[in-house]
């Protein structure tokens, strides 16, 4: 049995650094990539709060080439000197003692009113969790240092008087491998931290010495969330930019003490471009919270209440969602308070009830009135959420279809018309060749070879995918038969129907697929619009080289000895110079008059064929001629026609 040594002596505490070192996710959230970026983030709070405080409008950040980093601000210096009231020095209280900062009495209008940290932590920690740590302060004509090497100090606190131009706080730190398992924070991470702090802190200068990539960046917003609006809507918004403020008091519940609270929210709105961020005491609030909920539900009520006095529903239709409102929306907000309730110390939601009654009531009020005095902008914001409401009800309607349609196997029980599968089921053998027609079905699927090329015929012209929506395209038996044989979905990049994406490449059930078509202007507009669907709707199949077009010969020449084919007037000069004997040409005939012999022979046998590879080196390119000659735009390929068409006068078809 196996011994118990279970008891009063079981029972420890973990001490100083340990307390951190040993569990940095209790502290970071994360012992992974994101803990240690979020300790960074500790640091540059503080900076922050010193330069909202008024002290100082530049942060220095630097990313060293050993992954160390260096944060600099230009405030009234960090107080390190001995405390009478505590009994202890301040640094040592600072960057060793955990929940002891200068923060906490913020609501009775001392230092940091609107804090970022408030918590005590975020030195303390960072520096329990650092490989070394060195701090440089400025202040009361001294310049103050101290060295920390994995959570312990090192020759105490060295003080000197210095001449200096400015007051600040400067700390260099490495993060620890041995606390978190990687410290390789990215320089992504910084630019986008430091882009979104400039943002909601209006005025405030972040540099960035990216020395790893060589790089300097600077951040600065001077009109703040407004500006940042105006930066994502890029001129192409349909309603005025609207910046709104607040300030307030109140508390949570009765037995909870009194704060303040202030806010500011901009927004307009777009199609082209959507955000939705909210910010607290500068941190980005990524799970939102209490000004979440208090958009969601201000917007709703009120565009809502619009829509049903303005009478503008539909007879029984639904009530509007917050989806359909924010489908074309672009909206900031930047909330401060003297009190804060986070779900955690990663500080990525708040929960503070006064907070979201506040934001919630004051927008009601707010959006009441505007859309009272802005007519015209009310009219065009209910109108572009009744299209989005109903483009997402019939988009789920078509995505509930269309996952009926495609899914499932193909078996005996669930056949597609016009299709013969080959043998192989290994995926890097099979091709799959689309033919116009069943005479092209029946001659292919004679003259193939069927361990490993299977046939799809399609029945006359398909569907223009460019200039159907997907409510029509998925109604075409033709295009569905298709996406269930090449068996990988398809892939949707609308706002309005991103529910329809369904596409893996895993899932593709063909190593090729390979357009057949006649030599022949028909032939070549199925030709056409098969590539048309493959790009609307399957684009990565193009991109991955997986799309092949089969050339198909124009002359069949025959002498007595030997049968050549020409797949151009070209070559069909070259081949008659190098024929001595007598012959005879013919125009080719269509695929579905070929013997299964020439079908093999010209088309399909590995050897022997011509296959051109579709792979688009210029994407926008690509999509610039299909939309000129298969989109909605007619004026242009109206222009396009009358520019070139005289080119192509021999081909047309007159009969």
């Amino acid at each position: 049995m196996k011994k118990d040594n279970y008891g009063n002596q079981s029972i420890s505490s973990l001490k100083g650094a340990d307390r951190v070192r040993l569990r940095p996710s209790v502290i970071f959230g994360s012992d992974g990539i994101e803990g240690c970026q979020h300790s960074v983030f500790e640091i540059l709070s503080n900076a922050i709060d010193e330069a909202k405080e008024g002290y100082g409008n530049v942060i220095d950040v630097t990313l060293c080439k050993d992954h160390s980093i260096i944060i600099q601000d230009y405030g009234r210096g960090m107080p390190l000197d001995y405390n009478e009231k505590e009994g202890r020095y301040n640094w040592d209280l600072i960057f060793c003692e955990l929940y002891a900062g200068g923060k906490y009495n913020n609501n009775e209008g001392q230092n940091y009113e609107f804090s970022l940290g408030l918590n005590g932590l975020g030195a303390c920690a960072t520096q329990y969790s650092s490989e070394f740590m060195d701090v440089e302060v400025h202040v009361d004509g001294y310049a103050y240092e101290l060295h920390f090497e994995k959570g312990e100090n090192i020759g105490g606190l060295r003080k000197q008087k210095a001449n200096y131009k400015t007051t600040g706080t400067r700390i260099h730190w490495k993060p620890d491998k041995d606390v978190f398992a990687d410290i390789h924070i990215s320089s992504e991470y910084f630019h986008n931290v430091l882009k979104r702090q400039a943002i909601v802190n209006q005025g405030i200068t972040f540099n960035f010495d990216d020395q790893i990539r060589e790089e300097k960046s600077t951040y600065v917003y001077p009109d703040g969330i407004l500006g940042y609006v105006k930066e994502v809507a890029d001129g192409k918004q349909f309603t005025e930019m609207v910046l709104v403020k607040q300030e307030t008091r109140g508390q949570d519940s009765p037995d909870r003490p009194e704060y303040r609270v202030k806010f500011e929210i901009a927004f307009t709105f777009c199609n082209e471009a959507t955000l939705l961020e909210y910010y607290h005491n500068s941190s980005y609030l990524e799970y939102g919270g209490a000004p979440d909920k208090a958009i969601k539900n201000a917007f709703v009520y009120s565009i809502d209440q619009y829509l049903k006095n303005e009478n503008l529903y539909n007879k029984d239709e639904k009530k509007i969602t917050f989806v359909d409102i924010q489908d074309s929306l672009i909206l900031i907000t930047n909330s401060f308070s003297t009190i804060t309730s986070y779900e955690n110390q990663t500080k990525k939601a708040i929960t503070n009830k006064f907070i979201q009654e506040a934001m919630q009531d004051f927008l009601k009020d707010y959006l009441a009135i505007y859309f009272i005095e802005n007519k015209d902008e009310a009219t065009r914001i209910a109108k572009q959420v009744l299209v989005n409401k109903r483009s997402r009800e019939k988009a789920e309607r078509t995505r509930i279809n269309v996952r009926k349609q495609l899914g499932g196997t193909i078996d005996i029980t669930n056949r597609i018309k016009k299709f013969v599968d080959c043998r192989t089921k290994d995926v890097t053998k099979r091709e799959l060749y689309i033919v116009e027609g069943d005479s092209a079905l029946g001659s292919c699927k004679l003259g193939r070879n069927a361990e490993f090329q299977g046939i799809m015929a399609v029945r006359g012209k398909i569907l223009n995918c460019l200039k159907s929506d997907y409510d029509k395209i998925f109604k075409s038996d033709i295009i569905i038969d298709l996406l269930k044989v090449l068996g990988c979905g398809v892939e949707i990049t609308s706002k309005h129907n991103k529910e329809l994406h369904t596409f893996e490449l895993d899932n593709l059930r063909w190593q090729k697929v390979v357009i057949c078509t006649d030599a022949d202007v028909d032939g070549f507009q199925i030709r056409t619009l098969i590539l048309a669907m493959l790009y609307a709707l399957v684009p990565t199949l193009i991109k991955e080289g997986k799309v092949f077009i089969a050339e198909t010969p124009l002359y069949e020449i025959n002498t007595k000895d030997k049968t050549y084919f020409a797949y151009s007037d070209y070559e069909k000069v070259q081949i008659l110079d190098k024929i001595k004997s007598k012959y005879t040409i013919q125009r080719s005939k269509g695929l579905g008059e070929n013997d299964p012999e020439m079908m093999w022979e010209t088309t399909m046998n590995p050897e022997s064929r011509r296959l051109i590879q579709v792979m688009p080196e210029d994407a926008e390119r690509t999509q610039e001629v299909f939309e000129r000659l298969l989109g909605d735009n007619l004026a242009a390929r109206k222009a396009f026609i009358a520019e070139v068409g005289h080119e192509y006068l021999d081909q047309l078809d007159m009969s």
